[in-house]
This record gives C-alpha cells, sequence and structure tokens, in this order.
C-alpha cells in the first residue's frame, strides 16, 4: 500500500468511533461499513494531514485514489473525493479511466454526484476529445451510475450549459424505473432552470413522458 495511504489510514483509524459507525453506516441503507468519523471531523483530519502530508502529485493519485477505494470505510472514500476535488485542475486526460472505476466501483449518490459535477464535470470542459468519447460511452451504458453522470456533469455550469444536450440525455433515459435517474433528471433540470427558466418549463410541458419525480423536481422553485 502507498506509504500516502498507510499514513492517513492510520490517522482516521486512531479517531474513529465506533459509537458513531453504526448510525452512519444504517443512514446509507447498509451500503458501507464505517470508521464513525462525521463529516466535520473528517474535514479537519483531511485538511490538517494534507497540511502536514502535502498534496499527492497527479501521476500518485490514480493509486492513491483506488488504493483507498480498495478500504472498506466509507470516510476513506470521502478523502479520496477531497484529493481529486483539490487537484482536478491538474489531472490529465488519461485520469477519466480512474474517475469511470471510482464511478462504477461502491457506487451511491455520496461519491458518484461529486464525481459527475466536480471531476467529470471539470474533464468534460477541458478536454473535449475525452467528454464526446467518454459521453458517447457513458449514455449507453447498463451501469445506471454512469448514465446519472451523464445527466450530473453540467450541474455548475450554469450559462455554459449545453441544454440541447441535457435534453437528448434526459429523452434517452426516459421510462425508466431507477429512482437515481429519475431523480437526477429532475435535478440537472432544475438547476439549470435558475439560470434559464423558460426553457425548461417549455422542455417539461412538452415531455409528457417525464416521470412525475422528475417533473416535480424540475419545477420545484419555478412552479408550472
Amino acid at each position: 500500500m502507498h506509504s500516502y495511504v498507510l499514513a492517513l489510514k492510520d490517522i482516521f483509524e486512531q479517531n474513529a468511533d465506533p459509537a458513531q459507525a453504526g448510525p452512519m453506516k444504517k443512514y446509507m441503507r447498509d451500503q458501507f461499513e464505517y470508521l464513525g468519523i462525521k463529516s466535520p471531523q473528517n474535514a479537519v483530519l483531511t485538511r490538517d494531514f494534507i497540511k502536514e502530508h502535502g498534496l499527492p502529485t497527479p501521476d500518485q493519485l490514480d493509486i492513491i485514489s483506488r488504493e483507498l477505494w480498495s478500504l472498506p470505510q466509507r470516510e476513506f472514500q470521502y478523502a479520496a473525493m477531497t484529493l481529486l476535488g483539490k487537484l482536478e485542475q491538474k489531472l490529465e486526460p488519461e485520469f477519466i479511466t480512474t474517475i469511470e472505476y471510482l464511478i462504477t466501483e461502491k457506487s451511491w449518490w455520496d461519491t458518484v454526484d461529486l464525481l459527475a459535477s466536480h471531476t467529470v464535470g471539470s474533464q468534460f470542459k477541458r478536454f473535449p476529445k475525452i467528454k464526446e468519447n467518454y459521453l458517447k460511452k457513458w449514455r449507453k451504458s447498463d451501469n445506471f451510475w454512469l448514465r446519472r453522470t451523464t445527466l450530473l456533469f453540467q450541474l455548475g455550469y450554469k450559462k455554459e450549459t449545453d441544454f440541447d444536450l441535457l435534453c437528448e440525455i434526459v429523452r434517452e433515459n426516459l421510462g425508466s424505473d431507477e429512482f437515481f435517474i429519475n431523480k437526477a433528471i429532475g435535478w440537472a433540470l432544475r438547476q439549470y432552470a435558475h439560470t434559464n427558466p423558460a426553457p425548461v418549463k417549455k422542455f417539461v410541458k412538452a415531455t409528457k413522458e417525464l416521470h412525475p419525480l422528475s417533473r416535480r423536481e424540475a419545477l420545484k422553485n419555478i412552479g408550472e
């Protein structure tokens, strides 16, 4: 195991709180084990660790993030997300393969949504060819977390949002009975409505096949 991961693992295990681990696991529907380190303390521990040990170099981030992902307790995946966030503007195009791995392993909304809206959003904006190749692949994937990512990667784009593209991807997912897809459709439309509500209203009105959850989420802040 990489020395950076070993050092971080030691710090986190020293601060484990078994009394908190059970409720945290239950909150996440028993998907993952926990050390019992709540988010505020996790942020402080990670910040202090980075202050002492520095950030890994971008070329080290592949092995470090994968090793953190391999550890059973969810706090280590959250630490990996922090490192990714601090280095996302320095990641090379090839790092998209690592991002894909992180999306499809130990998948749940708490990591996928951050990866989609931040790491993937940044990669796709910085590297148009990567966006073209991987968007085409992920849109057709049987893995609904990858399809959710294609719906959410533009969440932070605001005026730069390609709304026509978003509408295309929404249409591709109409008829899905997957909660996380229908929720993402509504979220993506609602987010763009903060910037430009008129086309969202028009699209929702015209798209009769929208799941009620998607429709409700899309119009939450702008009304019918």
